[in-house]
């Protein structure tokens, strides 16, 4: 119901400003034919590149998460300064301000593009916020799984890998899906630094057809329908395992 308000008003507040809604034009911009061919448009193609960039910074925040919540378990202290140090950098300051820095400063020294800034930042801020949820869901587990693992003579990596992790994954699931879902919209910020992505292109588009309601109201439903995807399928991973664990 409150979807449907927000509609409506932003219906009525474009007809109130005498806007001319042009939707039969809005198709083109999905999918068109071509000498005969179907091809996909410009909006289609964005959000290719917003997929890519969201899959690839997922993989990363996780790997950077998981690092960082076992050097934040870790008994060094020099260990668990780093740690807390980037914690606290990525989480106290804005994205977009990491993303300039990223791009404007250390992509030159490293030598990297666009794509590569931009993946780099969204997967150090996405991996901050990943390693409190990792660290937590180990922290969860009773301890006296790590008793039973030290009297079979496991070490410190094969009790992560083979008992405290796998038990860990069932409770870190649904945090780590709000996490996910929040890098795919988070992901529209690196249109700042001219990628063209499924925001970008919706900016290239209404720059040159003036078409400002229908655009952005096609590229948010097109994240609607990316981010309730990936909440179904996790809620039937989800399932998988509480069947699994039974």
């Amino acid at each position: 119901m409150l979807a449907l308000g927000v509609c409506f008003a932003l219906l009525q507040g474009a007809e109130n400003l005498g806007y001319n809604w042009q939707w039969n034009r809005v198709t083109r911009y999905l999918i068109a034919t071509h000498g005969g061919e179907w091809q996909f448009g410009p909006l289609i193609h964005g959000l290719g590149i917003t997929l890519a960039i969201t899959a690839v910074s997922l993989l990363l925040a996780l790997l950077f998460g998981l690092l960082t919540a076992l050097m934040r378990l870790s008994v060094s202290p020099l260990a668990r300064l780093i740690a807390r140090g980037y914690l606290e950098l990525i989480r106290n300051t804005p994205l977009l301000i990491q993303i300039f820095i990223i791009y404007f400063v250390l992509a030159p020294i490293l030598d990297i593009g666009r794509f590569t800034a931009a993946v780099l930042a969204l997967s150090l801020f996405e991996g901050a916020y990943a390693a409190e949820i990792i660290r937590a869901g180990i922290l969860s587990i009773a301890p006296g799984q790590w008793e039973a693992s030290a009297s079979l003579g496991l070490s410190a990596p094969q009790t992560y890998r083979h008992i405290i992790l796998p038990q860990a994954l069932r409770r870190m699931i649904p945090p780590l899906t709000s996490q996910g879902i929040s890098l795919v919209k988070d992901s529209a910020l690196v249109s700042t630094i001219a990628i063209y992505d499924l925001p970008m292109e919706g900016q290239q588009i209404i720059a040159e057809t003036f078409l400002t309601f229908e655009i952005w109201f096609v590229v948010a439903a097109i994240y609607l329908a990316v981010t309730m995807t990936l909440s179904l399928l996790v809620k039937y991973l989800e399932y998988k395992l509480s069947t699994y664990e039974t």
